[in-house]
């Protein structure tokens, strides 16, 4: 029950953190993914460390990309990371998966609220045009400080993963 109830406090913590500041401390994600490879370390040896291990990485890399694509910050990707220290490789997976899947639905939501749904297909449309001609990269001079778009802390999507996940654990 330990993990659960950590895993918990430092989402919630993120998620204020990013509602209020745009911005989740790097101490907040550094310190959270040391002391969940210590905890595993401590609890369950060596295994326990390449488990948590396997979750950071598996965390890191599986937001990455998006994070390169100018698609969410730095912040949300060490969250998961973080997370991942705790949760390990499995449920890492799923967290990101169901953050994904609360993530397009509230910014369906926010975008239909603010009237701004027709604009972002476009926007969409407009960045798969981009990669279809020039390749899978960044648009140039599209980031997420310079959209005219509604910005959702992406930080709600992952607690609402991160709860699912422990839900259905």
């Amino acid at each position: 029950m330990t993990v659960p109830i950590i895993v918990t406090s430092i989402v919630i913590i993120a998620c204020v953190f990013d509602v209020r500041t745009r911005r989740i401390p790097n101490v907040l994600t550094l310190s959270a993914a040391v002391a969940g490879l210590l905890y595993h370390l401590a609890t369950s040896g060596l295994g326990g460390l390449q488990t948590a291990a396997g979750g950071w990485i598996l965390g890191l890399l599986l937001l990455l990309p998006y994070f390169a694509l100018g698609g969410m910050g730095g912040g949300d990707v060490k969250l998961v990371a973080a997370l991942g220290a705790w949760l390990g490789p499995w449920e890492t997976f799923w967290l990101a998966m169901y953050a994904g899947i609360a993530g397009g639905v509230l910014g369906l939501i926010v975008a239909l609220t603010h009237g701004y749904l027709k604009r972002a297909i476009a926007n969409v449309a407009q960045i798969f045009g981009y990669w279809a001609v020039s390749g899978l990269k960044p648009v140039p001079g599209m980031t997420l400080e310079t959209s005219k778009s509604p910005r959702l802390a992406f930080a709600i999507p992952i607690l609402a993963g991160t709860m699912v996940t422990l839900w259905l654990r």
